[in-house]
């Protein structure tokens, strides 16, 4: 078995969490199953790195900012090796050239083309564990590009796809996918499973855990994605999978209402039966004191635009009607 595992920029932040999460790769390997390690920036290397250009010029160029910002990817795949190494487990980092990841030319927000993945399948075969650089590439010139937004989730499902991964996990600070983004509705439930599609559409409309790009592509390549935790895989020993699997369900299995997202002053319930409570949505703001400047009910969505100063009550007004 082979699995991909994919760690967010906040989950390496310093070198006590770049050892929690090479422990969970150690620990997948000790399974007997082959990983592969995807990894982000650590912390807010890319902001820190973007700030420091704007310092030298007021207009960088679009190709020095990518050979810029693609270098805290390496730091990351690096450090993230050398823990893998002092666990007795062999490890290599590779950047995203190095991994046969082959982009267009769109410096800032590529697109990946080809992926050969060649050196990795040699690794593997050696009984290794390659650490990934996520978030970046090489176009047909020669020169580093980067992915964009979320470029690190879309190397992992890419990197599943190219090497027929039995699983994608996509590890980060919260405990899965939840009704709603927990840090600003703590009754947020956590979901066992969700629709890709559906997370497409949260994703979309403001929801985070995952973003579009990788989602398209996991609906594209169909690769099942699981979204956990990394502090909670740490304490579980038990080997149960936990977080929130994220794949195409059947219609019947698609849950009603799925979630709800925040962008700016609009509020986007999403789910199979999402229509069938526009009436309760609209009912329940009105119930709430809050506005409603415009409201669509579009195919298993339904969104509501507020005032911004009443868009997070909105929110939670919402969450407590529609799954408390």
């Amino acid at each position: 078995m082979l699995t991909v595992q994919k760690f967010g920029g906040s989950s390496l932040a310093d070198a006590e969490k770049i050892h929690r999460c090479a422990e969970i790769c150690r620990r997948e390997k000790e399974k007997g199953r082959d990983v592969v390690m995807v990894v982000s920036a650590m912390g807010d290397t890319t902001d820190e790195l973007l700030a420091l250009a704007y310092t030298v010029s007021a207009a960088p160029s679009a190709r020095e900012l990518d050979a810029l910002l693609s270098t805290g990817e390496c730091v990351s795949a690096a450090l993230a090796a050398i823990a893998l190494e002092s666990m007795g487990c062999p490890a290599r980092s590779l950047s995203g050239w190095q991994s046969g990841v082959f982009t267009d030319a769109v410096h800032g927000s590529a697109r990946i083309e080809t992926l050969t993945a060649a050196r990795i399948r040699s690794l593997l075969a050696q009984g290794t564990i390659p650490v990934i650089t996520g978030y970046q590439g090489i176009d047909s010139f020669g020169d580093v590009t980067t992915l964009g937004r979320g470029g690190s989730d879309t190397t992992a499902v890419a990197l599943a796809a190219a090497l027929c991964a039995d699983n994608c996990d996509i590890y980060t600070d919260v405990a899965g996918v939840y009704t709603a983004d927990p840090r600003l509705v703590p009754e947020a439930r956590p979901l066992e499973t969700i629709d890709v599609r559906d997370m497409l559409r949260l994703s979309y409309s403001g929801a985070q855990v995952l973003h579009a790009s990788s989602l398209e592509l996991a609906l594209e390549r169909s690769v099942d994605l699981r979204v956990r935790e990394v502090s909670g895989s740490c304490a579980d020993l038990s080997g149960s999978e936990g977080g929130t699997s994220v794949r195409v369900l059947q219609e019947k299995d698609r849950k009603p209402l799925a979630g709800l997202a925040l962008e700016g002053g609009t509020v986007t319930l999403v789910g199979r039966d999402a229509c069938a409570g526009f009436e309760r949505v609209l009912s329940g703001l009105r119930e709430n004191g809050i506005r409603v400047l415009h409201s669509a009910c579009l195919r298993d969505s339904v969104s509501v635009e507020v005032e911004r100063d009443d868009a997070l009550r909105a929110l939670r007004a919402l969450h407590k009607i529609l799954f408390e």
